[in-house]
C-alpha cells in the first residue's frame, strides 16, 4: 500500500466516508465506491490559488464516477487534469478511456460524465481549473479528454517534473508566489495541450492559422487597436472569414480577446511589479480604459471585485 508511515506526515489517513466527503470539498460532488469499504485508506491534500485547485490524493482501491445526475445538478465547469505519481488508473470520458501510469497526464471535464478507476493503491496529483484559463478552443479540447499524454518523452517531459514538484510543496503555494507559480503551470499544460491537439502543426493549414491568430492577439492585448479589424488586416483575411473561424470553435473574436485581457489583468492584480498601480491603472493597460465597465465585468467573471481580488491575495 503507498500510504506508509512516513506518508502519514503528509496528511491524516482516512476512512471510506471522510475521504469521500474531502473528495467532494475539493473537487465538485463524485461519487465513490469501494468493494471492501472497512480497508480502504486514504489522504487527501491540497491547495487552492485564485479558482484553480491542485490535489495530491493517495488511496487504495476505488472507483469515482461523476454521474449524469451529478452533472445535472449544476456547478461551475472545471477542467481537471491528473498526474498519475504512483499507480496506475483507467480514466473514461466522451466515449474514450486509458490507462494512465507513473508521469502520464490527462484531461477531462467536470461538465460531462467520466470515471475514473483504481485498481490498486496508488498516487495522483490533480489541479482543476475553470475552462477559461486553458486558452485553446473547446473544439480542440473536447477531443483531448480522456487522452493519455506521457510525461516522459516529447513536451511532457519538461511539464511533469514542474507539476510533480507543486504536489511535493503545497505548503508553498500561497500569495503572489504560489499565484505566478500555478499559472506558469497553466501555461506549461496549455503548451501541453497545443502540441497534443496538433494546433502547432505547420502542415494543417487552418490550424496554423488559429494559432497565429492567438499569438498575434496574445502579443497584442495591451493595444487599444486591437480588434476584429486589425487582426484581420494582420493576417490577410477578411473580417468575415475571421468571424467564421471563431464561430467554428464556439466562441467569437471578441470574447476571445476580452476572456485573454481579463486573464492578464487578473495575473497583474497579483504581481508585485504593479503594486502601486492603481486598479484602474492596470485595467487601462490590459486595454480596459473605462474602470466602471472593467470592475463590472471582472467581477462577473471571477466573482468579486478587482480591488477584493487583490486586497484579499
Amino acid at each position: 500500500m503507498l500510504i506508509t508511515r512516513e506518508e502519514r506526515t503528509h496528511g491524516e489517513v482516512l476512512g471510506i466516508s471522510r475521504f469521500r466527503a474531502a473528495v467532494d470539498d475539493s473537487f465538485v460532488p463524485l461519487q465513490v465506491s469501494v468493494e471492501r469499504p472497512d480497508r480502504f485508506r486514504g489522504v487527501v491534500r491540497g491547495a487552492q490559488i485564485d479558482d484553480v485547485h491542485i490535489t495530491d490524493v493517495r488511496a487504495t482501491a476505488h472507483v469515482v464516477e461523476r454521474t449524469p445526475e451529478l452533472v445535472a445538478r449544476g456547478a461551475s465547469p472545471y477542467f481537471k487534469v491528473s498526474m498519475m505519481l504512483a499507480g496506475t488508473g483507467l480514466l473514461i470520458q466522451d466515449g474514450r478511456e486509458t490507462t494512465l501510469g507513473p508521469g502520464d497526464l490527462a484531461i477531462y471535464d467536470t461538465d460531462r460524465p467520466y470515471t475514473l478507476a483504481f485498481d490498486e493503491a496508488f498516487r495522483t496529483m490533480v489541479m482543476m481549473l475553470p475552462r477559461h484559463l486553458i486558452a485553446l478552443p473547446a473544439e480542440v479540447m473536447g477531443q483531448l479528454t480522456a487522452v493519455r499524454m506521457s510525461g516522459s518523452e516529447g513536451v511532457g517531459a519538461f511539464v511533469a517534473p514542474y507539476l510533480t514538484q507543486l504536489a511535493e510543496n503545497l505548503d508553498q503555494l500561497s500569495g503572489a508566489t504560489g499565484a505566478r507559480l500555478m499559472h506558469s503551470a497553466v501555461d506549461l499544460l496549455t503548451t501541453v495541450f497545443t502540441r497534443e491537439s496538433g494546433m502547432d502543426d505547420a502542415s494543417d493549414p487552418h490550424r496554423a492559422l488559429l494559432r497565429r491568430i492567438y499569438g498575434h492577439i496574445d502579443r497584442h492585448l495591451a493595444s487599444a487597436d486591437l480588434g476584429p479589424a486589425s487582426v484581420a488586416a494582420a493576417h490577410y483575411i477578411s473580417t468575415r472569414h475571421l468571424h467564421a473561424l471563431f464561430h467554428a470553435q464556439g466562441t467569437t473574436i471578441s470574447t476571445w480577446i476580452r476572456t485573454r485581457r481579463l486573464q492578464q489583468c487578473q495575473r497583474s492584480l497579483l504581481d508585485p511589479a504593479f503594486a502601486d498601480r492603481p486598479v484602474s491603472a492596470v485595467a487601462a493597460h490590459w486595454g480596459f480604459p473605462d474602470a466602471a465597465h472593467f470592475s463590472r465585468i471582472f467581477k462577473a467573471a471571477f466573482g468579486v471585485s478587482p480591488s477584493e481580488f487583490r486586497a484579499t491575495h
